[in-house]
Order: C-alpha cells, then structure tokens, then sequence
C-alpha cells in the first residue's frame, strides 16, 4: 500500500517539475513576443509555426555549448549554486495548494517564506565566487534588494495569518468562495505585486543586471549551462509568485482553467511592467521598502490584529 503511495507521490512530484520548466520555457517565449510588439517589431517567429519552438532551440544551444569558468574562482560553489537555485525555486512549488494532498501542508506560508530567504544565499554565492568585481556588485545588490523587500512581503504573510487563522494556503480556498481578497484588499494587492516584482529581480527594480553600470550583474562569469540554470530559477519564481498572487488574491480554486487565466494575466503583467517602465534609481528603491511598503504592510497588520481581537470579543 505504501510503496504504491510514495510510487504515485514521486510521478506526481516529477510531472509537476516538469510541467513547471515546460511552462517556463514558454514564458520566455510569451516574454519575447510581447516585448516585440511593444517595442512595434516581430517576437521570435521563424524556428516552427510562429516561433513555437524557439525555447527549445534556445535550451538546446545553451546546455550545448562549452562551459567556461574562471580561473581564479572558487569552483565548487560557483559550479553548485545555479544548481541550488533552480532546485530552491523548484521545491517552493510544493507548497501549492493542491486538493489531493499531494504534499499535506499546514505550514505552507512558513515553507515559502524559507525557500525565498534561501534563494538569497544562492545568489549572494553565484557572486561571490565568480571571484569578479562586476559579479559580487550585483549580488550585493540583488541581496541587500530582496531582504529588504522581505520584511514587507513577511509583514503581509502575517496579516494573512491572522486575517484566516491558519498557515495552511488550503484556507484562500474556503475564505474566497463568495468574494476575492482583491476587492477589500486592493491597496495590499499592489503593493504585493510591486513586491514580487522586487523579489524576483524584474523591472522597474531589476539593479542585479543593471547592464550600464554592472554589465550582467551576478551571472556574469556564468555561461552555457549554469546561466541557463539561473534564468530557469528566475522564470520559475516568477510563474509562482503569479500563482502566489492568484491564490492570495483572486481566489485559489487551483482545479479550474478560470485559475490558469488569471495565473498566466498576472505573468503577463510582469512582462508588460517590463516593456513600459523605466530603472528605478538605487536609492529610491530603498526609500520604497523602507519608508514606504513597511510602514504600509505594518499598519495593515496592526488593523488586522485589532478587527480579529474585535470580532473575537463580538462573538
């Protein structure tokens, strides 16, 4: 009975896995078209019908050609943390809030929490071991970027927390059946995707790969398949935080097709940020988490605390 139990766990793990790099691959071709009609020109659309098999080519290309790395680099962990990333990014999306109990999660929002403290070290030691100038500036960067922005995104976690009762992401389901958070929550749905947008280094706060200044930001040692890696882990945290938005936002019925168009609307909208806006500046970056979605995120909180003590003393 067990053996056929952890036999269907793995094969589901496995399609999940694989269904999560087959939809990234098609995000990055999405992106491109997208970006090449903002921009008035063709996306990619020569390799197959409309360019349908571009991803594929490109992944190919990558993983095939010659892998190149420093000399005077610390090779192991420059060789291991592309890796790790990839697998961090992969193993967040075990906290989805499947029906079947595929994974049984009661501490879902906890798990994500420490999957994305994690992947900063990844990027912190991508930098760092690439042993280059240019490298270590756009981790540090990217670094002191993502835990800044941490503090606020753990801030509204936590107004979830006590808004639901229950870590367990199963709970948006039962308490989004009649309305959506996003209609009494719109102020913290912006900000939460202004969030996510810095979490994942995307425009208008992608300073990890200000090209002007840093070149290619952390990655830039990494050729063929460990660049390959760090885009695959970028593309994948993007398609989860869409989903994390979805669940969080727009009520999280993951078994309906409705789920997968609001899911690719909200990737689609990472996109569109990217061909409109302009690179914020450093420090205006810093003042927005700092001075702006803290203070935010930290009211929310409180407001929440005090309509669950007062609804506790209403009952």
């Amino acid at each position: 009975m067990f053996l056929k139990e952890n036999i269907l766990f793995i094969i589901s793990s496995l399609m999940l896995i694989i269904f999560v790099l087959v939809s990234v691959a098609f995000l990055t071709l999405l992106e491109r078209k997208v970006l090449g009609y903002i921009q008035i020109r063709k996306g990619p659309n020569k390799v197959g019908l409309m360019g349908i098999v571009q991803p594929f080519c490109d992944a190919i290309k990558l993983f095939t050609k010659e892998q190149t790395y420093p000399l005077l680099s610390n090779y192991i962990s420059y060789y291991f943390s592309p890796i790790f990333s990839l697998f961090l990014s992969l193993l967040v999306w075990m906290c989805m809030p499947l029906f079947i109990k595929l994974f049984s999660f009661n501490l879902g929002l906890l798990f994500f929490l420490c999957c994305t403290s994690l992947g900063v070290y990844t990027i912190m030691i991508a930098g760092w071991s690439s042993n280059s100038n240019y490298a270590l500036l756009g981790s540090l960067r990217a670094v002191a970027q993502t835990i800044s922005y941490e503090v606020s995104l753990a801030l509204i976690l936590m107004s979830f927390i006590f808004l639901i009762g229950s870590y367990n992401m199963l709970m948006f389901y039962k308490y989004q059946m009649y309305i959506w958070f996003f209609f009494y929550m719109f102020p913290m749905a912006l900000v939460w995707f202004s969030i996510s947008l810095a979490e994942t280094n995307r425009t208008p706060f992608d300073f990890a790969e200000g090209e002007s200044e840093l070149v290619s930001g952390f990655n830039i040692e990494y050729s063929s398949g460990g660049f390959a890696l760090i885009f695959l882990a970028e593309y994948s945290s993007i398609l989860f935080m869409s989903m994390l938005f979805c669940v969080l936002f727009l009520g999280s019925n993951i078994f309906t097709l409705i789920f997968y168009l609001k899911l690719m609307f909200i990737s689609f909208l990472f996109i569109w940020v990217r061909g409109t806006l302009p690179r914020f500046r450093y420090d205006k970056l810093m003042y927005l988490a700092w001075k702006s979605f803290l203070p935010f995120s930290l009211n929310f909180l409180l407001f929440f605390i005090g309509l669950k003590i007062f609804l506790f003393n209403l009952i």
